[in-house]
């Protein structure tokens, strides 16, 4: 199901700074002194919390990595056989 786009309208003024309408704050849940991240392609801009972020880098790790997979096991296992090597050479 597609979510309904927000669109709000906001002025930077002299100095640069723009504010965020309520509107908008309240959508993304971004609390006052929060980090905002601004990344643009050339064409649009995005903006994201710094958790927003982690979030979105956690959700495509999960759907990269097969279910049941331990990366730190398979690290670990992979740091032993290493070991194992050393000690045997």
């Amino acid at each position: 199901m597609k979510t309904a786009v927000l669109e709000v309208r906001a002025r930077i003024n002299e100095s640069g700074r723009l504010v965020l309408p309520k509107q908008l704050r309240e959508a993304l849940e971004i609390s006052p002194g929060e980090e905002i991240i601004f990344s643009s392609d050339g064409e649009t801009v995005r903006l994201e919390t710094q958790k927003q972020r982690a979030l979105r880098a956690q959700a495509y790790i999960r759907s990269v990595i097969p279910s049941g997979v331990s990366l730190v096991d398979e690290l670990i296992a992979e740091r032993r056989e290493e070991f194992r090597k050393e000690m045997a050479g």
